[in-house]
């Protein structure tokens, strides 16, 4: 891979798709950059992958692809560079995390009599296609589906350490054709999608994406959970059933839904399709990167290259992203003498019983834990524990303190402890539980917690004051302030605060 300086401009790079090595430093604001998203070809290609959010300021490689000239860029200020607007420019370009491409093999092709296929390496995902194999579709274009699941194999590079692929046929009821351990190369699951025989009925997508979200991206089936989950759904037509809903949930649930259409409703057609607009619907964002639209069948070979490109791009994959991994979760405990040892060893067992829900990890949820008293006392941070098992031991460990109620101190304690350290990605979500009133002032510290974007949940009990907790907790306070008459009652809350923080995270906007 070519290193280039940060002042090297796209247009001076006659190809149309490259990939190259940017160094530090390309921030600088004296390396302009034209645009937001889609910039003009007059930019610093590495300015504008600082200014994109595909590099840091450290640099590292990155996949440009040139594309058509607009007639206006606007500017922004994004990740510490200030792009500039400008009124048009002949050329653009567009930037993101490479997969490296490498020559694999030749074919006789009408136009030119050569095709050049790619194999990618560096994608590792764990990738799941539905086809649709109703009635309606028939068997020819049914080959092609086989055929093209074929090429889209031998680009991937089956392989224990890159892309594992299994098949899921639809029709009345999906099936399970093969897992994601039943082959470990390209040449078995050739071979293997040869003996895919059509199954017939109708063409209920919702229903097989419901079964795939339950059954397909298991441990026992291969998933390696270090990769991407991704869903690649292919539908002559329109399907027969509603996808949105089941589509939402596997979302929720960490798989990244692409949508395949060939073929779709002609507009006397359309009065017959239960959603209108489905794939949009299905797809965690409307910008054209998961759903892809094919004329014909015999077009549809032309999407094996497009499709796989995205589905190795792993920085886009943002669907994987849920309620349940993708937030820094600090609790604040209170310590104070009115808990007691035994309440205090109930409060502990609601923390866990909360960790337990999410998905933890280095790379997923986090979570940190502070006590306080009139005093503070970082029971361990968001760096300290990348397991599940880890995490619920830690808890268990904590010594209760004893002591006074001073929660407007704590809260500044954790703004500065816990959350100053949280990654710019996570969602950050402060747990606060106490038992009384504060002793000192809540307003200024928990005004300061809301400015600073911690999404925070007041939990009383016993002798808690209401007016507090309304305070301390983020607006709506009816969403996210909880009393319980006593400790034995703390683990009622657990649901509902585990429905609130999926209700609001999934009514971000994703676009």
């Amino acid at each position: 891979v070519p290193q280039i300086s940060c002042d090297v401009r796209a247009g001076k790079i006659t190809n149309v798709e490259f990939i190259v090595k940017c160094p530090p430093g390309c921030q600088d604001p004296r390396y302009h950059v034209y645009g937001t998203d889609v910039y003009a070809s007059y930019s610093s290609v590495c300015g504008a992958a600082v200014h994109s959010g595909v590099l840091d300021n450290s640099g590292g490689k990155i996949l440009v692809r040139k594309v058509a000239g607009q007639s206006g860029y606007k500017g922004s200020y994004s990740n510490g560079v200030r792009s500039l607007s400008l009124p048009r420019w002949r050329e653009s370009f567009v930037v993101s995390g490479t997969c490296t491409p490498w020559r694999l093999g030749r074919e006789r092709n009408e136009r030119s009599r050569i095709t050049v296929f790619f194999r990618f390496s560096g994608c590792k995902v764990d990738l799941s296609f539905l086809i649709d194999g109703s009635s309606s579709i028939g068997k020819r274009r049914f080959r092609m589906q086989k055929q093209f699941l074929t090429d889209v194999a031998q680009t991937l590079d089956i392989g224990p350490a890159g892309p594992l692929m299994g098949v899921v046929q639809y029709g009345d009821n999906p099936a399970t054709q093969f897992n994601l351990k039943t082959h470990m190369n390209s040449q078995d699951v050739k071979a293997a999608i040869e003996k895919i025989s059509q199954r017939g009925g109708l063409s209920n997508t919702g229903t097989s994406i419901s079964f795939v979200t339950k059954n397909f991206f298991s441990k026992f089936n291969g998933n390696r959970g270090g990769a991407p989950n991704v869903a690649v759904v292919m539908v002559d037509g329109w399907p027969t059933d509603k996808v949105e809903e089941a589509s939402r949930f596997a979302r929720e649930s960490g798989i990244n839904i692409f949508f395949i259409t060939i073929e779709g409703a002609s507009e006397n057609e359309k009065q017959y399709v239960l959603e209108p607009n489905f794939a949009n619907k299905a797809v965690c964002r409307t910008n054209g990167f998961y759903s892809l639209t094919v004329q014909n069948w015999f077009s549809l070979h032309k999407t094996v290259q497009p499709l796989v490109k995205r589905v190795c791009d792993t920085d886009r994959l943002a669907c994987s992203k849920t309620c349940l991994n993708s937030a820094d979760i600090g609790f604040v405990i209170d310590g104070s003498s009115s808990v007691g040892t035994s309440n205090f060893r109930t409060v502990l067992q609601f923390v866990a019983n909360l960790s337990r829900e999410f998905e933890i990890s280095d790379t997923d949820t986090r979570i940190g834990a502070m006590q306080y008293t009139y005093e503070q006392r970082l029971e361990f941070g968001f760096d300290e524990y990348s397991t599940k098992s880890d995490v619920l031991n830690a808890i268990k460990r904590v010594g209760y303190w004893s002591g006074g109620t001073s929660t407007g101190a704590a809260i500044n304690y954790a703004l500065e402890q816990l959350f100053k350290k949280s990654k710019p990605n996570k969602r950050k979500l402060m747990i606060l539980i106490t038992d009384g009133r504060s002793y000192d002032d809540i307003r200024i510290p928990a005004m300061l917690a809301h400015h600073k974007g911690v999404i925070t949940y007041a939990i009383g009990v016993a002798w808690a004051a209401q007016d507090e907790l309304d305070i301390i907790a983020t607006h709506p306070a009816r969403d996210h302030a909880f009393f319980v008459d006593e400790f034995d009652n703390l683990y009622k809350v657990v649901p509902k605060v585990i429905q609130n923080i999926c209700t609001e995270f999934n009514s971000q906007p994703r676009n």
